[in-house]
């Protein structure tokens, strides 16, 4: 029998994992035929806000010799629009017009309060960074980064279903479903010459069965909501804590609740602190409207510039109530959150050491990416802030799934309950009465899609590329993305626009091709606008694609 204090000795030597994974996913949002549209801005805002940042801060703490290690799922819808060159340089554009913005902002706040003069050349200076790592370090190819920083060690990167489809709501469709999968792979493999090891479910939607279809494709382990393990075929013993694999071979991760809690909870999470920087007000609407017309939308709509120089101060307070935002006060909440984090996570690895037998606790904390920056202006020098605290740990190492499957010596085999990571944990955000209509046309295309994929077996190289962009509208129409939007009620009309144009085009296409009257011209165009998934052709979508 060990000693009491032998025991003890035993639990407090015993480190816990903690498993960031972070979400990074835009819908496919390319038009060319404009110099300037609306909804590319959402990639713009978020190089500039989050995903250049996190750059930022992989390179600080790799110069400093800090440990890190976090998981990044980049959707290939994302990956895709980083190699558009138009796209690269739209957004090449957008720097130098915001910093053109920062300059005069400078001028113009000289004489006002000082705070608001300090942060108009911080944000000029951190433009200028992006701009210097954008176009000179990486040469327009954002991509690189984070290859290197995979290449290091220091990130594991895996990816997401093709154009982030519901993939519940395709379970009669097997075809499509592994075509979601299968483009994931090849477009992941396109990048970064290797195949990937994990994939984050679209939505982290999953219902039993869909194990199949990734262990097929040698995915080697997903992750579900809390009570995608909570309501488990069998109870998993360890609860969210350890990970499970199923019957078909696969892994499977759960998120924590209380990590999720303690950073993004509306009522208690760290982003609400008045510190912080205030998300709402934006000179985009405060400016005059002549002097902020050439830095927003061509149409006049007014929008978010990223200067904003407020904090939230009080939630309950309107936005023109607001205090001047401080960076120093801010810096400061960001070093005592983190400390408050990671008191917390060593309470609770303590608690769960004691009680997971012999086994090592696995915390899992996944966020959208854009969380970090985009929504929380702090959210990087957080994780920057995080790792640097936590290397001096002697409870908790930060790791990435793959080196906590390496050391799995057992494991229980069971299937998660059909779940997402939706309100209400289920279906409901994507089928509901705002967006329902729109699933029998998608599933329509999608069965003539799986019909001429299954008819044309030698098909001439002009009714192959028909095929392909008939290919390209279905993957496109089936993105989760257009009904969460009607949900939620942001850019409505242009949710339903992109759904039903996207049907329009595959049935032009098709009527070309039961015609055998293709017009080269048209055709072209869909080619330029949805150039997405070029190393794919139309088979995958046939029954035997795998024998192809």
């Amino acid at each position: 029998m060990i000693p009491i204090l032998e025991v003890i000795e035993i639990i407090r030597s015993k480190k816990g994992k903690i498993l960031l994974l972070l979400h990074a996913h835009l819908p496919y949002i390319h038009h060319p035929d404009f110099e300037n549209f609306m909804e590319e801005r959402w990639l713009f805002e978020a190089l500039t806000e989050t995903y250049i940042p996190l750059i930022k801060i992989f390179k600080s703490l790799e110069k400093d010799n800090v440990p890190f290690k976090l998981t990044i799922s980049l959707s290939p819808t994302l990956i895709e629009m980083f190699s558009l060159n138009d796209l690269k340089e739209k957004y090449h554009k957008y720097l130098l017009n915001l910093i053109e913005l920062t300059e005069k902002e400078i001028i113009r706040t000289k004489d006002e309060d000082p705070k608001i003069h300090q942060l108009a050349q911080h944000y000029r200076g951190e433009l200028i960074e992006d701009l210097d790592i954008f176009s000179e370090e990486y040469n327009q190819d954002i991509l690189k980064a984070f290859k290197e920083f995979k290449d290091k060690g220091y990130i594991e990167v895996i990816t997401s279903n093709g154009t982030h489809g519901y993939l519940p709501f395709y379970r009669e469709y097997p075809e499509a479903i592994r075509a979601q999968i299968k483009s994931a792979v090849l477009t992941f493999k396109k990048y970064f010459g290797k195949h990937p090891k994990g994939m984050w479910l679209a939505e982290c939607a999953y219902f039993k069965g869909l194990d199949k279809y990734l262990s097929d494709e040698d995915i080697r382990y997903f992750f579900v909501d809390t009570h995608g393990f909570t309501y488990a075929d069998s109870k998993p013993r360890y609860g969210v804590y350890r990970p499970i694999i199923t019957p078909n071979k696969v892994f499977v991760f759960a998120r924590d609740p209380e990590s999720s809690e303690q950073i993004w909870s509306s009522e208690v999470g760290y982003p609400g602190d008045p510190r912080y920087r205030e998300f709402y007000r934006d000179i985009g609407f405060d400016r005059e409207e002549d002097y902020i017309k050439p830095y927003i939308d061509p149409s006049g709509t007014r929008c978010n510039t990223g200067i904003k120089y407020h904090r939230i101060t009080n939630k309950l307070l309107s936005l023109d109530k607001k205090e001047i935002y401080d960076l120093r006060e801010a810096r400061n909440a960001v070093k005592e959150h983190v400390r408050d984090f990671l008191c917390k996570k060593t309470s609770q690895i303590k608690k769960l050491s004691a009680i997971l037998d012999e086994e090592e606790p696995i915390i899992v904390a996944p966020f959208d990416a854009e969380l970090f920056g985009h929504w929380w202006y702090e959210g990087p020098k957080f994780l920057e802030e995080l790792f640097r605290q936590s290397c001096e740990s002697e409870y908790l190492d930060f790791s990435v799934p793959t080196e906590v499957l390496q050391a799995i010596k057992k494991v229980q085999v069971t299937y998660p309950d059909e779940s997402s990571w939706g309100a209400g944990g289920y279906h409901d955000v994507w089928l509901n009465g705002k967006n329902d209509w729109i699933y029998k046309h998608i599933h329509e295309i999608t069965e003539r899609m799986i019909e001429k994929a299954n008819t044309f077996k030698c098909p001439s190289n002009l009714q192959k590329r028909v095929l392909n962009q008939m290919m390209r509208e279905v993957l496109l129409v089936q993105a989760s993305d257009w009904p969460f939007i009607m949900t939620t009620g942001t850019t409505i009309e242009y949710a339903k626009n992109r759904v039903k144009c996207h049907i329009n085009r595959f049935l032009d296409l098709e009527k070309m091709l039961e015609k055998q009257e293709i017009n080269d011209k048209r055709l072209s165009f869909y080619e330029w606008i949805d150039n997405i998934f070029r190393n794919i052709d139309y088979t995958i979508f046939s029954s035997d694609y795998r024998t192809n």
